[in-house]
């Protein structure tokens, strides 16, 4: 059976019918974002619409459309600003601290989903798109082989951990399981229950420990 092939580059976005062209437009994107985040965590996806996304950013129903063609796509590039502030207090953390190994860095990961998990609008309802749609960050790929794809970059560059296809296999089966049992933690605390986030990391260093243990380095 063949690895899946990821990739750690950034999937362009895809939702948006234009890019903002000046401050002000690109403030209104980001508010209609917002509003949609909060609406989603308010009364879910099925509930969503343009109008109440317009009343709820305090614009226009014609400046949605201006950016965007539907519920769904507004959607999409919320969980793309989803994965991009993910990648990037994950970046952020691997660049503050030292890590004896890449162990230590799994459990900062899951800490920093827990965390936006908890704090950032629309995050709970989306996760990574899963609950919308598996292939909302690329229509090639699931979300969670994007996810992973973002991951192994970083990781390569952290630890200088050679790659192939195995690698990728790796690292998808750990991003999926994680992703499996942190759903679990949450489904009925809303903080998440503590040992399943302590069992999700548990499973994860437990995996890749075994899939990594004769694993070269660059």
């Amino acid at each position: 059976m063949s690895s899946p092939q990821i990739d750690d580059e950034c999937v362009q976005p895809k939702a948006l019918r234009r890019q903002p062209a000046q401050r002000r437009s690109a403030r209104r994107v980001e508010r209609m974002l917002d509003a949609c985040a909060e609406l989603l965590d308010e009364s879910g996806y099925e509930s969503l619409s343009t109008t109440r996304i317009a009343e709820r950013a305090g614009v226009a129903i014609g400046s949605v459309y201006q950016f965007f063609p539907d519920k769904r796509a507004i959607t999409q590039e919320l969980t793309r600003r989803n994965v991009e502030e993910f990648v990037r207090r994950v970046d952020r953390r691997f660049l503050e601290e030292d890590y004896r190994g890449w162990w230590e860095a799994v459990d900062v990961i899951i800490d920093i989903y827990v965390d936006m998990h908890r704090t950032v609008a629309g995050f709970k309802s989306l996760h990574f798109g899963d609950a919308v749609d598996l292939n909302l960050l690329d229509s090639d790929s699931d979300n969670n082989t994007v996810i992973a794809g973002r991951l192994r970059g970083l990781f390569l560059k952290e630890f200088g951990l050679a790659d192939s296809p195995e690698f990728d296999l790796a690292m998808l089966v750990a991003v999926e399981a994680g992703d499996a049992v942190l759903k679990l933690a949450f489904r009925h605390d809303p903080d998440g229950a503590p040992e399943m986030i302590d069992a999700a990391k548990h499973l994860i260093r437990g995996f890749l420990t075994r899939q990594l243990r004769d694993w070269p380095s660059r």
